[in-house]
């Protein structure tokens, strides 16, 4: 028998059972939809991730008073620390440190004398409203003090009016450049009528000078859901003696970024009036390093995922091989006749072998394509781009070919051996 009449047998033979065929589909489809959806919003929130972390770019680092941390699902706080000198990396235990305080990150900025550009900047409040005439806001807008380099050094830019400029950073005014979706939220689509506007933030005035351009929302950061003030005018307004300075510094060159991370620190130390035999109490991180730690947390998540689908991968082999050796029963008398008429070991072992590994993948092209739309449902909740994980989809039916020939080749070993004599007998 040819191989091309051994595959055509083998799917009529799939046809002709539909029940059967459709309950092993379902539960190999099943398996695979779980691995492949969850995998693949896991990848859309990395994807995601990335984009919303690494604002800064590769060649900046911010040096804080204490690590960044992040609220995972279930309440735990994962502590995130790089301190990097050299090539070396220091991984710290958590510690609250002393906060960065105004002269201190001033001194910093005027005293720091690798080329480059440095930026000061303060958390505002947070979940504010916005209000301008009759128009608001939610209550999610946060608010931002910063320097001329502030925006330049998160990945904003200016689409209307100007940047702050040194007569208003230090003399704190109550002025602000607001985001893309608080103006468009405000005035609509046309933008630039916010500027010279005068808007309340809480229960603040502030005069607009910009617009930012807009950067897109993500999963984990709503970028242009924000207002930003000088960091002067957030010391005066929301005054807050535990609250602390940040700094980031941004070079012309990533190659030049490890000797400037170096200097930064020699020369915050200095600053911080540390001794030599004192440890930092200052943290120091690369602007993708919170995106690179949460990145491995989710990983443990793909892990899961994949011992979950493999395990229901599994159930779907044990139940295949069940539903084969079933058929192989079915069709005693026809493996029999088969026999008899020439036919070998070789192509009754093929058809049977066939017709397992068509019943696996056609499980896994039904699971591949709901596991994607699944998975990019969920992430669509959280705003993430459309995404196809093809390395996965590629494993996956790489899997389900395996399990479909595993599941088939002791039935098809068992059909090969019937004596055709007491198989045309069977009742």
């Amino acid at each position: 028998m040819k191989l091309a009449d051994n595959l055509s047998l083998a799917w009529r033979t799939v046809r002709a059972n539909k029940l059967r065929t459709g309950i092993t589909v379902a539960i190999i489809a099943f398996g695979i939809m779980a691995l492949v959806g969850i995998i693949t919003a896991i990848q859309a929130m990395n994807n995601s991730l990335r984009d919303s972390f690494s604002t800064m770019g590769a060649n900046a680092f911010s040096i804080r008073f204490r690590e960044r941390r992040m609220m995972m699902g279930g309440g735990d706080r994962a502590d995130v620390t790089q301190s990097k000198v050299g090539s070396q990396r220091r991984v710290k235990k958590s510690s609250t440190g002393q906060i960065i305080t105004y002269q201190q990150a001033k001194q910093f900025k005027e005293g720091y004398e690798f080329p480059s550009d440095v930026s000061i900047g303060i958390n505002g409040p947070r979940s504010q409203v916005v209000t301008y005439e009759n128009k608001k806001t939610n209550p999610t807008v946060s608010l931002n003090g910063g320097d001329d380099n502030y925006l330049k050094l998160n990945g904003y830019e200016i689409a209307f009016g100007r940047n702050f400029n040194r007569n208003e950073i230090e003399s704190g005014q109550d002025i602000c450049i607001i985001g893309k979706d608080v103006a468009t939220k405000l005035f609509g689509s046309r933008s630039d009528r916010a500027l010279d506007k005068v808007i309340r933030v809480g229960a603040n005035k502030y005069r607009v000078i910009g617009v930012t351009k807009e950067k897109g929302a993500s999963a984990f950061l709503q970028a242009d859901n924000v207002i930003f003030a000088t960091y002067t005018n957030v010391k005066q307004r929301y005054a807050n003696k535990n609250q602390s300075y940040q700094l980031a510094v941004m070079v012309d060159d990533i190659n030049r970024l490890q000797p400037a991370i170096g200097e930064a620190e020699g020369y915050f130390r200095n600053v911080r009036g540390l001794t030599t035999t004192e440890d930092n109490n200052f943290y120091i991180d690369k602007s993708d390093s919170i995106a690179e730690t949460f990145i491995k947390l989710l990983g443990t998540i793909s892990a899961a995922a994949g011992a979950i689908g493999f395990i229901t991968l599994i159930g779907a082999a044990i139940g295949l091989m069940n539903i084969m050796l079933v058929a192989v029963t079915e069709r005693t008398k026809e493996v029999g006749l088969i026999k008899a008429l020439g036919g070998k070991r070789n192509s009754i072992r093929a058809q049977f072998l066939f017709e397992s590994t068509l019943i696996s993948l056609m499980g896994a092209i039904i699971g591949i394509l709901l596991g994607v739309i699944i998975g990019n449902l969920v992430g669509s909740l959280m705003d993430t781009s459309f995404f196809i994980p093809w390395g996965i989809i590629g494993v996956g039916i790489l899997i389900c070919s395996a399990v479909g020939l595993i599941a088939g080749i002791y039935p098809a070993m068992k059909a090969s051996k019937l004596d055709p004599i007491v198989a045309l007998r069977y009742e």
